[in-house]
């Protein structure tokens, strides 16, 4: 029998992740499980014709910026999708598709819910697919919601 005791849903709060939120929370709430909400912060990498003479961040920057990502977290769910018995929420810095399967795999998640953009074609090929790095490497079975709108 399937057993769903945590499910995922990682987000960058834009448009398309409204919609693989909302499955979350109805999974979640259907059966009990624990939504673990994450966000991936891309690390922040200084460029410019000298490395040595590129701009650095101050410490205070990331902590700000991670702090920001929590609040949106804790906000990123509409009460009226239903009601879930726990939340975990959580921020990460680095690459969005090894973030989420460390986080997969570190958790037990029992499934991921997560948007997919639906390009195709030299879009594809360009960019690549982040939803599809993540089914390939999941640790668990993979759920993705294309938004309407795309």
């Amino acid at each position: 029998m399937l057993t769903i005791r945590s499910i995922l849903a990682p987000t960058d709060f834009g448009e398309h992740s409204h919609a693989p939120l909302r499955y979350a929370v109805g999974l979640a709430e259907r059966f009990g499980a624990t939504l673990h909400l994450l966000h991936v912060l891309p690390d922040v990498v200084p460029s410019g014709p000298d490395v040595m003479m590129a701009p650095s961040l101050p410490p205070q920057y990331y902590s700000d910026i991670e702090a920001a990502s929590l609040a949106a977290l804790k906000q990123a769910l509409d009460p009226a999708w239903g009601e879930v018995v726990a939340v975990e929420t959580s921020v990460r810095w680095g690459e969005a598709v090894e973030g989420v399967v460390d986080y997969a795999r570190e958790h037990a998640i029992d499934l991921i819910v997560i948007a997919t953009h639906g390009r195709h074609g030299f879009s594809h090929v360009l960019l690549g697919s982040s939803a599809e790095r993540i089914m390939r490497e999941a640790p668990c079975p993979v759920l993705t919601i294309r938004d309407s709108h795309v």
